[in-house]
């Protein structure tokens, strides 16, 4: 039997792949067991349970399981970084069960500084599947923590992390901006407005403007419940205006998404309020770069490897 066992083990989330000898995704299983999160009996637990019934096959893991609060703390390389450099650097443990767990070692920028663990193998993996974006482009991974990422002949460059989705959680849930009342549908209009908002903001930003959310409620402009999406366009969108103010990513080359579809989608109605047009985001890149990693790390024998050339 031959393929690899794959795993993007988050702060929140579990998610393992069975890929074959070819790296074909044949099966996918999800748990809510997260780093900060486990079931009794810990890491071992969750991953005996996770890849109950699989076969035996190397297994490679990425993401916030190699933290210093995880399973075992995989060193991060210093930029620049190809996914050979990853790969020659691997983590390896012994689960209960005695197989081996190798772990994806993360990526630090120093001019930040800066540290990403997952997206590097998420990067990696889109660019197994699109040859054509390794010699010159720029990334962006929507989520908790946005990064933006920037890549030259096939190596991670450059990279910045926003923390808008972790601004957006505290916001709807701890300030006096706070959602009330029952969740509403999606209000587009509401959105725009934000993005909009930020987009005007000049040098101050749209921090600047955050309380407008609540001006804009007590003026009877913006109903409360539009309060969540108004936010949502303001964060959005002052990642986009503080991209462009930057000047550091270029735009004038393959903007490539990578995330969840639903989030990628704002990103992409906000980055036309700016003149930005961004590509579909790709999907299953976790998986893909997991396999790509493996084959340079060795972990796949010369069949395999031959077969997925």
């Amino acid at each position: 039997m031959s393929g690899l066992i794959g795993i993007d083990w988050g702060t929140s989330s579990l998610r393992a792949y069975r890929l074959d000898g070819t790296g074909r995704i044949v099966d996918v299983r999800t748990r809510a067991w997260g780093v900060r999160q486990l079931p009794a009996g810990g890491f071992d637990a969750a991953l005996a349970d996770v890849v109950q019934g699989w076969p035996r096959l190397p297994r490679l893991a990425c993401g916030m399981v190699g933290s210093r609060n995880g399973w075992r703390e995989a060193p991060y390389l210093p930029l620049p970084a190809g996914a050979a450099a990853l790969g020659g650097a691997l983590t390896e443990l012994r689960s209960a069960d005695g197989e081996a767990l190798r772990i994806v070692p993360g990526l630090r920028n120093a001019d930040g500084p800066d540290v990403m663990r997952g997206e590097e193998t998420q990067l990696f993996g889109a660019l197994a599947s699109v040859p054509a974006l390794a010699e010159r482009s720029t990334w962006l991974l929507p989520g908790t923590h946005s990064k933006w990422a920037s890549v030259r002949d096939g190596a991670v460059v450059d990279f910045a992390t926003r923390m808008t989705g972790e601004l957006y959680a505290l916001l709807c849930h701890h300030s006096i901006l706070a959602a009330t009342g029952a969740p509403a549908a999606a209000d587009p209009e509401a959105f725009a407005r934000g993005v909009d908002t930020a987009r005007g903001s000049g040098a101050a930003g749209a921090l600047s403007r955050l309380f407008s959310a609540r001006a804009l409620m007590l003026d009877g402009a913006l109903a409360p419940a539009s309060v969540p999406d108004y936010l949502s366009g303001l964060l959005i969108g002052e990642e986009f205006r503080s991209v462009l103010a930057a000047r550091r990513w270029a735009l004038d080359v393959p903007v490539q998404l990578i995330g969840e579809a639903a989030l990628c989608e704002r990103y992409r109605q906000a980055a036309l309020r700016f003149g930005i047009e961004l590509a579909e985001p790709l999907t299953d890149a976790a998986a893909h770069g997991l396999w790509r990693i493996a084959l340079d790390g060795g972990l796949l024998g010369a069949a395999q490897a031959g077969a997925a050339a």
